[in-house]
């Protein structure tokens, strides 16, 4: 009898512990938790050019991505479908572009060509502040790191985002295969030459692509955030978008567009090609913004944090 009460208080006492070891990471936590949002909180520009701080951006990127957070979920979905609606007249000037010098250059040269105005669409979704998944990948995960929001809610607003975007793409596609020959301003060719360079790569390949194109969207967002007017943005837009066209990287939003319309105008590409690509490219693009800019930009801050605190 002595043994088994012996034990059972030994158990009581390892029990106390772990609960002591629980509760105490869990003050500890909250402190770091507290540290990080006064730090957020008192966070200003200090230089003479009124350049923002990475403490400054880093509050108003978890400020936009809270708000959109708070948005009626008709209203995330209405402004999604605009996004993948807007991206779309990229994907017209892509296919006139690439029939307008068909003639006068060779294939490579032409998808080099086309980089000059495939930023259009980003810009229209931009600056019209309609809600583009691999532009909000990074802004909508930084609340989760920041403890304000659950990482199921932040699949759920991806769900509703991507669904938006690719149904207005869907609805675009199918406008433009009608309207482009109508207008005689390109042919079902170029559609299908377009979609074919996009889907011409393994797996592996479009995946690592599609993480770099989502690292260059993170980066994007965050630069737009730290631009005070307007020409700046519309000329960070341009070179970051203008960089993803011209390397080929693979964008999961004009991505659709373009590989959709391509299924639907051309026996060539079929729907295994378009579910590979949209897989591999929607994964990818949510780790490149995630995880490239998101996780690596609030670390970089926490981290300073903590040693201020050590050293104090």
């Amino acid at each position: 009898m002595k043994k088994e009460e012996e034990k059972d208080l030994e158990q009581k006492k390892k029990d106390q512990e772990k609960q002591e070891k629980k509760e105490q990471e869990e003050k500890e936590e909250q402190k770091k938790q507290e540290s990080i949002d006064k730090e957020l909180k008192d966070s200003t520009s200090v230089s003479g050019d009124s350049t923002k701080s990475h403490g400054e951006i880093l509050k108003q990127q978890i400020i936009e991505g809270q708000e959109t957070y708070d948005r009626n979920p008709r209203s995330i979905l209405l402004s999604s479908i605009t996004a993948g609606l807007e991206i779309g007249f990229s994907y017209l000037l892509l296919c006139t572009v690439f029939s307008f010098f068909s003639d006068s250059f060779p294939e490579e040269s032409l998808f080099k060509i086309m980089a000059f105005v495939y930023p259009v669409g980003f810009i229209l979704v931009i600056l019209g502040q309609s809600i583009l998944f691999t532009e909000q990948t990074s802004l909508l995960t930084l609340p989760v790191l920041n403890n304000k929001r659950s990482v199921r809610s932040l699949l759920k607003i991806w769900g509703l985002v991507i669904a938006g975007n690719l149904l207005g793409g869907y609805i675009m596609a199918f406008i433009l295969i009608w309207i482009g020959p109508k207008l005689n301003i390109f042919e079902h060719t170029a559609i299908e030459k377009i979609a074919e360079h996009v889907t011409d790569y393994n797996g592996i390949v479009i995946f690592i692509s599609a993480i770099l194109a989502g690292w260059l969207m993170g980066l994007l967002s965050w630069l737009i955030t730290s631009s005070r007017d307007t020409m700046s943005r519309i000329f960070v837009i341009y070179i970051i978008t203008a960089t993803m066209a011209f390397t080929g990287l693979h964008h999961s939003i004009i991505g659709s567009v373009e590989v959709f319309a391509g299924m639907i105008a051309s026996t060539k590409i079929e729907l295994y090609d378009y579910v590979k690509f949209q897989s591999f490219a929607l994964l990818g693009n949510s780790i490149g913004g995630g995880v490239f800019v998101a996780l690596l930009k609030y670390r970089a801050f926490v981290y300073n944090i903590d040693m201020e605190r050590r050293n104090y």
